[in-house]
């Protein structure tokens, strides 16, 4: 699972635009943005979601999940607690 926050933000760490995120994972720019303006969890095709979780996985990101310990070595970010419009996010965290 990966929230659109979580995808903002992988993005900003590698240091990409959604052109580059786009050809990475195989999808078309029209389907980045959406992904990126959900609200909360992103929804879409399991294949989608899949090439983008794996694009982003090749790439050197870890999405962690709420309440999940985080037992790589590399820099991260972490919210400490979710936005109060986002207290129903399961995953709103990413390294």
């Amino acid at each position: 699972v990966i929230t659109a926050a979580q995808m903002r933000a992988a993005r900003a760490l590698l240091g990409i635009d959604q052109r580059q995120l786009a050809e990475l994972s195989g999808l078309s720019v029209p389907t980045i943005q959406r992904m990126e303006a959900s609200d909360g969890v992103i929804r879409g095709n399991v294949d989608s979601l899949m090439k983008l979780i794996a694009a982003l996985d090749t790439s050197g990101i870890a999405l962690i999940g709420d309440n999940a310990t985080s037992s790589g070595g590399g820099r991260g970010v972490r919210l400490k607690n979710p936005p109060p419009d986002a207290a129903g996010d399961s995953a709103t965290t990413v390294k």
